[in-house]
Parts: C-alpha cells; structure tokens; sequence
C-alpha cells in the first residue's frame, strides 16, 4: 500500500514538472519564428525547419539549457530575425527611436518656417 501512495505522489509530482517543462517549449515555439513559412512561429509551422528547430529546443531543454541561452543560440545563428520578441539592443533601439527622432525634427522645421513667414 505505501509503495501504491509513493508511486501516486511520484506521478502527480512528475506530471507538474512535464506540464512545466512543455509550458517553456509552447513558449519558446511560440516566439521562434519560421523562417520558411512568412509569419508563423515554428509553433504553428510543420514545415521540415519548424520540426527541426522544435527538436533542437527540445533537447537543448533536455540538456539543461534555460530559455535565455536557447534563445541567444538562435540570435546566433540566425540573427535577431528569428525571433519576434528580440531584446532591447543598439538595433532594435535605433528602430523604435527613429521615427520619434524624424517627427520632433520635421515639427521644430514647420515651427520655424511657419513663424519666418509670419514676421
């Protein structure tokens, strides 16, 4: 009887690990994308390099490897591209800032054209 409770304990405590563990990988998927498929993770992809990847996840996860070195071996590899989510770095943060640069820019012009023409 002790050895059926044990057994019981060891499965409920070893199934949350999994659920935890495939939660990472659904995550890790999801934000991955294919780069043969425009558009879709690698989650929702079944091409031959969406399986590949997952794979490749699968046993870096297996090997110990937390989401942060998966996801710098993929940058690596494949460059920010690959993933939709990339961090803040000097690229992405030249992309974001651009935009607001150009705007502030173009008004101060207008500013200064409209009050040249009015005095």
């Amino acid at each position: 009887m002790k050895k059926f409770i044990l057994t019981i304990i060891f499965f409920i405590l070893s199934s949350n690990v999994f659920s935890a563990n495939e939660e990472l990988k659904n995550k890790i998927y999801k934000n991955i994308r294919c780069i043969v498929c425009q558009g879709q993770s690698i989650y929702e992809s079944n091409s031959d390099f969406a399986i590949d990847l997952k794979k490749l996840i699968s046993k870096k996860l297996d090997n110990g490897e937390n989401e942060k070195q998966i996801y710098d071996f993929l940058i690596s590899r494949y460059g920010d591209w690959i993933v939709y989510n990339p961090g803040l770095n000097f690229n992405s943060l030249v992309l974001w800032l651009l935009p607001l640069i150009i705007f502030i820019i173009g008004g101060f012009l207008i500013f200064r054209l409209n009050n040249k023409k009015k005095k």
